[in-house]
Order: C-alpha cells, then sequence, then structure tokens
C-alpha cells in the first residue's frame, strides 16, 4: 500500500468517524425517546444529555466532516463523489435538525379537543382517565391519547385549563 492510500484510507475511516458521531448526536436521542416504548432509565439520561450537547456537537463534527470531503473530493471518481454528497447532506440535515425541537412533532399538544358522551364512548371499562370537575362541567381524557400528546388546552367550567401527563 503507498503512502498516497494509506492516506485516503485513513482519511475515509476518519470521514465515516465524524460523519457517524454528528449523525448519532441527532439519532440517539430522536430513537430513545419515543412515545409507547418502553425507556431505560440508563438510555434515557444518555438520550438528554446528547440531546442537550447535540446541537455543537453535530455541527463541529459536520465542519471536521466537511473539511474531510473537501481532501477527499479532488481524488474521487463519480462514485465516491457521489457517497461524498451523500454523507454532506447526512450530516448537514443532522447539524440543521439538531438544532429543532423535533420533540414537539411527536408529542404535539391538542388545541381543540372533541368531547363524546359517557353512553356513545368506545373506551374500555379498565382504560384508565384523567378527570376534571370544575362546578358543574366535568370532563375525562384517556390516558392513552394523554400519554401521546401529553398536552391538551381545554376550557372547563368556562376556565382555560392545561391537561398533562
Amino acid at each position: 500500500m503507498t503512502a498516497s492510500n494509506s492516506r485516503t484510507r485513513s482519511l475515509w475511516i476518519a470521514l465515516a468517524t465524524f460523519s457517524l458521531v454528528g449523525f448519532g448526536a441527532f439519532m440517539f436521542p430522536a430513537f430513545i425517546i419515543q412515545p409507547f416504548r418502553y425507556q431505560a432509565p440508563r438510555a434515557l439520561v444518555w438520550a438528554i444529555v446528547i440531546r442537550q450537547r447535540a446541537p455543537i456537537i453535530s455541527l463541529l463534527f459536520a465542519i471536521v466532516s466537511f473539511l474531510l470531503i473537501a481532501m477527499l473530493w479532488r481524488n474521487s471518481n463519480k462514485w465516491r463523489k457521489a457517497v461524498l454528497s451523500l454523507i454532506a447532506i447526512t450530516v448537514t440535515f443532522s447539524a440543521v435538525m439538531s438544532r429543532l425541537n423535533y420533540f414537539e412533532w411527536m408529542f404535539h399538544p391538542v388545541d381543540s379537543a372533541k368531547f363524546e358522551a359517557e353512553s356513545s364512548s368506545k373506551l374500555g371499562s379498565d382504560e384508565m382517565i384523567l378527570a376534571v370537575r370544575y362546578g358543574a362541567d366535568a370532563r375525562a381524557y384517556p390516558i392513552r391519547e394523554m400519554a401521546y400528546h401529553h398536552v391538551l388546552n381545554d376550557v372547563v367550567g368556562g376556565v382555560p385549563i392545561a391537561v398533562t401527563y
């Protein structure tokens, strides 16, 4: 193996490492923190720690990845340039997405709840609910739905409330 091939191989390995870590800074928290799925306490702690640091980690690793891409680009054929372009898109996506609160997309609040009479409800008798009564007005919110949305804005007895679970 020539020195040039050894250097190119080292650059590809470095690029793979930096791009995977940058992508992982975005993907790991999104993979661990999901509705209706068991989340181990240790994994959840790591996901939150990484999520808090993901914007800077993904940006730094994207910058290094772009420098490595620039170094590899000149001597690459069209297939390698296609791979380098795909890596550039991936690290850019990760750097942008890690700055957005994508958990709001998964756990979006409900702004206008719709209710039905108890007699026409399809809830099972063993299903848990959150109940709110204010004066003569009462509401029941299924835990199954609240676990997904986490926040519901409603008015009970003329008073605006935010129901959360």
